[in-house]
């Protein structure tokens, strides 16, 4: 699974997702792609099963990106735990997803298998997510 090989700081403060996506709202290497409707934090593994699914339906044909990457450290405290005590220990990593974000792309692959894949890959995120094309196909 995707996590980072060495960060500043071990712990981070959980923060707020708000605003649309700055960067990466736009097709750049595939010609259809799965684009962030909502905002919300996706894990390394949310993030791995979908594209387990993409490529699993794309036959390993064409060729999948992905434009997110999970660099935030979750932190959880174990169950029945009084409170105190000092922060948890990093459970899971996530991505800090924005309404707009393309978050994986695709190339290679006819119209239907390629909208399909990404229907298939969709399911296993916790966001809304549109497919969207180039503008030329």
């Amino acid at each position: 699974m995707l996590q980072p090989k060495r960060t500043k700081f071990r712990k981070a403060h959980k923060g707020r997702i708000k605003g649309m996506a700055k960067g990466g709202s736009s097709l750049t290497f595939g010609s259809y792609g799965l684009k962030s409707l909502e905002a919300e934090r996706v894990t390394a593994r949310q993030i791995e099963a979908t594209r387990r699914a993409i490529t699993r339906h794309m036959k390993r044909a064409g060729r999948v990106w992905i434009r997110i990457f999970p660099d935030v450290p979750v932190t959880k405290k174990p169950t029945e735990v009084r409170m105190g005590k000092g922060k948890g220990s990093v459970e899971f990593w996530a991505c800090k997803v924005k309404p707009g974000r393309i978050m994986f792309e695709i190339d290679g692959v006819s119209d239907d298998v390629a909208r399909e894949a990404l229907r298939l890959g969709a399911a296993k995120l916790p966001v809304r997510t549109k497919i969207v094309t180039r503008p030329g196909e």
